[in-house]
C-alpha cells in the first residue's frame, strides 16, 4: 500500500471534539478539517463505532480520515455512548438510543459551521451496519453510505445465527465486546471523572451473550435494525461491500438486488477488513473509490459512479487447501444488474456417491443415511474470517469422512459459478431436531479438496425463522438450503464435491442429540449459478494502487501470537480446537499510551456426547501509561443439555495489581428447538 502525504489540501486535525446528546451524555469525536473550512464549508463524513478511537482503532482512523480531509472533506470519527471516551453505558448493539445519538450527531454534524449540511456514512461491520440503519430512518443530513462487511438481515445472516443454527462466532463475538466494554476511558481525556465512568460501565453493560441466546428465533429483536423488513425506506445511495473471505459477503447482492436504484455492489476475495487493507490481497485503491462516491453523492460532481456495474466481484481461481492466503488468484468480473441474465441454473441430481453432470434424474430410488461424528466440522475454520488466516478452512478430506459425499465425474471443461449455490433434498430424521451442514468443494486431481462454499439449516426452521417446528421422526420433507455466495472457477479435470453432515462443531452449535438423517437421492439435486466468462469482463478499468494517509507511530514492546490448535486426546476422546489471538504490547507514541491484548477460545467435545460440548473464551486487555494502569480479565464458558444453555462468565478488573471490581453470572437459557 501506498502512503499517501502530499495531499490538496492541509489537515488540521481536533481532539477531543465533544457532541452533545440531548438527554445530557456527551461523545468523543476526533476531527479532521481540510483548510478553508471557516470560508468554504464541506460535505463531512462519519464513522461511528464503539472500538475505541483513543487506542483500538486509532491506526486505522488516522489513516482513512486524514485521507477523506486531504481530499476536502470534514471527516469524524465518533465513539458510540458508553464507548471508549464517551459518557453512558452500552448494553447491547444497534439498540434505539444508538440510533437515536445517530440522528443526533448527523444534525451536530450539518448545523457545524465547517459543514455545508451533506453528511455521508463510511464503516466496517458494526460501522457498516449503522449507516444502513440511519439510512433506513431517513434523517435529511444523510446523503450517502458506504457499507463494508455488514447485513441487511441482523437474524439470518449475521454472527448469531445461521439457517436458524446457533454459530459459534456468537460466543467468539459476545466475548470480544464483553472484553472492550469492560475498559474505562482514558484520563487524559475525560479527567477525574474517568473511574466513575469505568464502574458503570462494569456494572451496567451486561452479558450480551445471555441476551442472543435468548432469542434463538428470529423475533422483533433482530427484527430491529434489519432493513429487509422494508428496503423502500433506503433512499440514498449505498455502496456495499464485502469479500468472499468474510462472513457478510451474501448480503451485498441482496442489497443490490432490492435497492437497485440506489446501489452498487463489491466482492473482492478479502476477509473481514477495509478493501485497501484486503487480505487475501490484491488489495485495491478503496479510499480513491470511496472519493468518487463521496463527489458524486455529495458534492455533485460527475465520477462515472451512474455508469458503474450494478455489482462488480472477483472471479476466484482454484487453489490447494490452505488455512492461509497470502493473495488469491483470479480476476475482476462484473454484472449490469442482480440477479443478472448472464446467469443460468443448472441442476445436478444425486445418485449414490455421484452427482449428474448430465442433468438426468434416477428413476429408481436409493435411501442414503447418515450421522456424522460430533467432531465433523474441527476443520471448517471461522464463520468470519477477520486475518485470511490460519482462520481458513482446511484440506475437506478431513471432514469428508465423517460426512455423505456426492462426486462429479472430472469436468471435460472449465466450469465458473456466480452466485448462491442451493440443494433440494428429499429426507427424513430420527429426532425431532436436527441440523444439516452442506459443503460444495473443489477436489484438484491429487484429490485435496477446498472449500468454495457451504451452507446450515436447523432443519426445524424448514419453513420459518420466525415459527420453527419440531420434525415429525420418520416422516418425508422436502427442503432446500441455501449456500454462501460464491464466485469460482473449477478447472477442467477437477471434481466438484457436495458434502452433507449432521454436524459441524464448533463452528456452529450442535443439536440437543445424536442424529441419523435418511436423503433420498431421487427427488434430491445440487442447483448451481452457472456464468460463463464474458469479454465484457476484460474491459473493466482497473482499480487504482491502494493508498492511505499515514498512520500513528507505535512502538512493538512485546510480541504477539496468532495460531489455531486441534488437540487430539485419545486416551479420553477428547477433542479440542484452541485459537490463540495474543497483539502482544505497544505503545502508541501519540498518546504514550501502552495497549496489551490477549485472547484465548477452546471448543471441547468428547465421543458422541451431546452433552459434553463445552466453549471458552478468555480474554486480558491491559492500559498503561506512567504510573497510571488498569486491565481486566474476561472469562465465559459455555456449555449445553438437551434442554438447555448453561452459561457462566467472570469479570474482573485492575487497577494496578489491586482488584476493585469482581463480577459473575450463572444462568441456565432454555434451548428452543436449537
Amino acid at each position: 500500500m501506498r502512503v499517501v502525504t502530499d495531499f490538496p489540501y492541509a489537515v488540521e486535525c481536533r481532539d477531543p471534539v465533544w457532541i452533545p446528546m440531548d438527554d445530557g451524555i456527551e461523545l468523543c469525536a476526533r476531527l479532521w478539517l481540510p483548510e478553508g473550512v471557516e470560508t468554504a464549508p464541506v460535505p463531512a463524513i462519519l464513522e461511528y463505532i464503539p472500538y475505541r478511537l483513543r487506542d483500538g482503532s486509532a491506526r486505522r482512523d488516522a489513516m482513512h480520515h486524514h485521507y477523506f480531509a486531504g481530499h476536502g472533506y470534514a471527516s469524524l470519527r465518533v465513539d458510540i455512548r458508553g464507548s471508549g471516551d464517551s459518557g453512558g453505558v452500552l448494553t447491547d448493539e444497534y439498540l434505539e438510543q444508538e440510533l437515536v445519538d445517530g440522528e443526533a450527531i448527523l444534525r451536530w454534524i450539518a448545523a457545524q459551521p465547517w459543514c455545508d449540511g451533506k453528511v455521508g456514512m463510511i464503516g466496517i461491520s458494526w460501522g457498516g451496519f449503522n449507516g444502513l440503519q440511519l439510512a433506513y430512518r431517513r434523517p435529511p443530513e444523510l446523503g450517502a453510505v458506504v457499507s463494508v462487511c455488514s447485513t441487511d438481515d441482523r437474524y439470518a445472516d449475521d454472527v448469531h445465527y445461521m439457517g436458524g443454527c446457533l454459530l459459534g462466532d456468537n460466543l467468539s463475538w459476545a466475548s470480544t465486546m464483553f472484553a472492550y466494554n469492560s475498559l474505562p476511558p482514558d484520563p487524559t481525556v475525560v479527567g477525574d471523572a474517568w473511574r466513575e465512568m469505568w464502574h458503570q460501565r462494569l456494572e451496567g453493560s451486561g452479558l450480551w451473550l445471555a441476551t442472543w441466546l435468548e432469542h434463538q428465533h428470529r423475533d422483533a429483536y433482530w427484527q430491529h435494525g434489519s432493513i429487509c423488513e422494508d428496503f423502500s425506506r433506503v433512499e440514498v445511495p449505498v455502496l456495499a461491500v464485502s469479500g468472499w473471505a468474510d462472513g457478510y459477503s451474501n448480503a451485498v447482492k441482496r442489497l443490490v438486488a432490492n435497492l437497485p436504484e440506489h446501489c452498487k455492489g463489491l466482492i473482492g476475495p478479502w476477509s473481514h477488513k477495509y478493501p485497501h487493507l484486503g487480505e487475501p490481497g490484491p488489495a485495491i485503491g478503496f479510499l480513491q473509490e470511496c472519493l468518487r462516491w463521496w463527489d458524486q453523492c455529495l458534492k455533485g460532481i460527475d465520477r462515472g459512479v451512474e455508469q458503474d456495474p450494478a455489482v462488480r466481484v472477483w472471479m476466484q481461481d482454484s487453489i490447494p487447501p490452505t488455512t492461509s492466503v497470502g493473495c488469491r488468484p483470479g480476476r475482476w468480473v462484473a454484472e449490469p444488474s442482480w440477479p443478472s441474465p448472464n446467469v443460468t441454473h443448472w441442476r445436478l441430481p444425486l445418485a449414490p456417491g455421484r452427482l449428474a453432470l448430465d442433468g438426468q434424474r434416477r428413476r429408481e430410488e436409493t435411501a442414503l443415511t447418515m450421522q456424522s461424528p460430533l467432531t465433523c466440522g474441527l476443520f471448517a475454520g471461522k464463520w468470519c474470517s477477520y486475518a485470511a488466516g490460519p482462520d481458513l478452512a482446511h484440506d475437506q478430506r478431513e471432514e469428508d469422512g465423517g460426512a455423505l459425499t456426492f462426486d462429479t465425474p472430472p469436468l471435460d471443461d472449465a466450469l465458473e459459478i456466480m452466485g448462491a449455490p442451493e440443494v433440494e433434498l428429499e429426507l427424513s430424521a430420527d429426532r425431532p431436531v436436527a441440523m444439516l451442514a452442506v459443503r460444495l468443494s473443489d477436489v484438484a486431481p491429487d484429490d485435496k479438496a477446498t472449500r468454495v462454499t457451504y451452507g446450515l439449516l436447523n432443519l426445524t426452521h424448514r419453513d420459518s425463522n420466525e415459527a420453527p417446528s419440531a420434525l415429525e421422526p420418520g416422516r418425508r420433507y422436502r427442503v432446500r438450503v441455501q449456500l454462501n455466495d460464491a464466485a469460482q472457477v473449477f478447472p477442467r479435470g477437477h471434481r466438484l464435491r457436495l458434502s452433507l453432515s449432521t454436524s459441524y462443531w464448533p463452528l456452529a452449535w450442535a443439536p440437543p442429540e445424536r442424529v441419523r438423517l435418511t436423503i433420498f437421492d431421487k427427488g434430491s439435486a445440487l442447483h448451481l449459478p452457472q456464468r460463463p466468462p464474458r469479454d465484457e469482463d476484460d474491459q473493466l478499468p482497473a482499480f487504482a494502487e491502494a493508498e492511505a494517509a499515514p498512520s500513528i507511530d507505535t512502538t512493538q514492546l512485546e510480541p504477539g501470537h496468532h495460531n489455531w490448535y486441534v488437540h487430539r486426546d485419545l486416551a479420553e476422546d477428547l477433542s479440542t480446537l484452541e485459537v490463540i489471538n495474543d497483539s502482544g504490547r505497544i505503545r502508541l507514541e501519540d498518546s504514550g499510551l501502552e495497549v496489551a491484548t490477549r485472547a484465548v477460545e477452546t471448543y471441547q467435545s468428547r465421543d458422541d456426547d451431546f452433552d459434553s460440548l463445552k466453549a471458552t473464551t478468555l480474554w486480558e486487555r491491559s492500559l498503561k501509561r506512567g504510573d497510571w494502569e488498569v486491565s481486566t480479565v474476561t472469562r465465559t464458558v459455555l456449555t449445553s443439555t438437551a434442554v438447555a444453555f448453561e452459561l457462566h462468565a467472570t469479570l474482573d478488573a485492575y487497577e494496578g495489581e489491586r482488584r476493585v471490581h469482581c463480577r459473575s453470572w450463572d444462568l441456565t437459557i432454555p434451548r428452543r428447538l436449537v
